[in-house]
């Protein structure tokens, strides 16, 4: 039985890891990121008007509280008072920060990306350029050193009369 449940675990996890392996991969982060932090938000919200319905005259109030603590505003217009209510307002602040250095970490790595995309296109063009560059030096080389063999050839001083090389 307990293989079943770490099998089950293993499974969820493992989608999990690749489902978000392809969002990093494919640059999709924020709409998971969004999305993610949406559904928590309105999960605290209703978990809190659940919890500290004292504080919390209705889902709207709760929603609104999850929001603002999620972005880290935090105006105080609405704050739990009971201890479940600060666990929950606990990790909703830390799922907000967490959103937030995810947000900035994904701008920031797309901006460099963009920036090692732009150096890494001009640098593929310097090298074309230098490669048809050093093809047409070479080219001129060999042109030249087929004139020289050529007049070598003809050349009465290395040569015998029937073509042949001129012996030391």
């Amino acid at each position: 039985m307990n293989e079943q449940r770490s099998k089950r675990k293993e499974g969820v996890e493992g989608r999990i890891r690749r489902r978000s392996g392809k969002a990093v991969a494919s640059r999709r982060v924020f709409g998971y990121l969004a999305g993610a932090t949406a559904v928590i938000g309105i999960a605290a919200g209703v978990l809190v008007t659940i919890i500290d319905h004292k504080d919390f005259a209705n889902v709207g109030d709760g929603i609104w509280w999850a929001i603002v603590t999620l972005g880290t505003v935090g105006y105080g217009d609405i704050v739990p008072h009971t201890a479940w209510g600060r666990v929950v307002g606990s990790v909703v602040i830390v799922v907000g920060v967490t959103f937030i250095s995810f947000l900035t970490a994904t701008v920031t790595s797309m901006f460099v990306s963009a920036d090692q995309d732009e150096r890494t296109a001009a640098a593929a063009e310097e090298r074309a350029s230098r490669e048809e560059e050093t093809q047409a030096l070479l080219q001129q080389v060999l042109d030249r050193t087929a004139v020289i063999e050529a007049k070598l050839q003809a050349s009465p001083v290395l040569s015998r009369g029937d073509g042949s090389p001129h012996p030391d």
